[in-house]
């Protein structure tokens, strides 16, 4: 039965699916069947991968969440071997007004998923930079949350309201839901305030913090306009080499 990890991160700008993508195709590199489910109406990780949303149009996960198909209906291909997508279409903007008045609204990825769930390893939501009920059903449909954030000023503060969320979810609808850990991105070694936000981060969540930390590096900003991972655009990169290395040891941590 396939682990359902959601990336969240309320905050815009923290790597959210810099680390989805290239995690989804470390993965799908060894060996590992992997579903990249993209409910962020931006479609970043879409994009990404190389995928183009306006010709998916009637098959993503807006016609998912609506009721209007099954996921298995909607998952594409990608050019790594392994890894599959549920694209996002230019509809779901407007998804989170049509669903408000929606019966069991927050649990409806959940349910979508149970059909599919059995056939991967890993199944990764990207998730938007915000609150509402796209992140919701990533945070009720997940078995735990892995959290980019961004070394800089008052990065713990913004997590306040991600953490709250999370301890709702976990009392009134997915007692099993974890922290998976928190990557560092964006990190600056010249700087001391990179260094304090670390000490921070890490004197709140322990040992969820994974040791690899994500550089600043200009590779992770240019791979998602080649529509490939950075492993592909530039393998020998600080970037590459950082993704590598962490996504061996999210896998040493989970246990394969």
């Amino acid at each position: 039965m396939g682990k359902v990890i959601v990336v969240a991160n309320q905050k815009g700008g923290v790597g959210k699916t810099t680390t989805t993508i290239n995690l989804a195709v470390y993965l799908a590199k060894i060996e590992k069947k992997v579903l990249l489910v993209d409910i962020d109406p931006q479609g970043n990780s879409c994009s990404g991968l190389g995928i183009d949303i306006r010709e998916r149009q009637g098959n993503g996960i807006y016609e998912v969440l609506i009721g209007h198909k099954k996921m298995k209906d909607v998952i594409v291909g990608t050019k790594y071997k392994g890894l599959s997508v549920v694209p996002v279409t230019l509809d779901l903007t407007g998804a989170q007004i049509e669903l408000m008045n929606a019966e069991r609204k927050e649990y409806i990825l959940r349910e979508a998923l149970a059909d599919v769930k059995g056939q991967y390893d890993y199944i990764l939501v990207d998730t938007p930079p915000s609150l509402g009920l796209f992140t919701l059903n990533g945070l009720v449909a997940a078995d735990s949350v892995l959290i980019p954030l961004q070394s800089e000023f008052y990065a713990m503060e913004g997590l306040a309201q991600l953490l709250k969320a999370i301890k709702m979810v976990k009392s009134a609808t997915n007692k099993e839901l974890a922290i998976e850990g928190v990557l560092i991105t964006m990190y600056d070694s010249r700087t001391n305030l990179s260094k304090e936000v670390v000490e921070e981060v890490k004197g709140y969540f322990k040992e969820k913090v994974y040791d690899t930390i994500i550089p600043r590096n200009v590779s992770l900003s240019e791979a998602p306009s080649y529509g490939v991972a950075v492993y592909e655009h530039a393998a020998k990169s600080v970037g590459a080499e950082m993704y590598m290395q962490f996504g061996a040891e999210f896998v040493k941590r989970i246990g394969g």
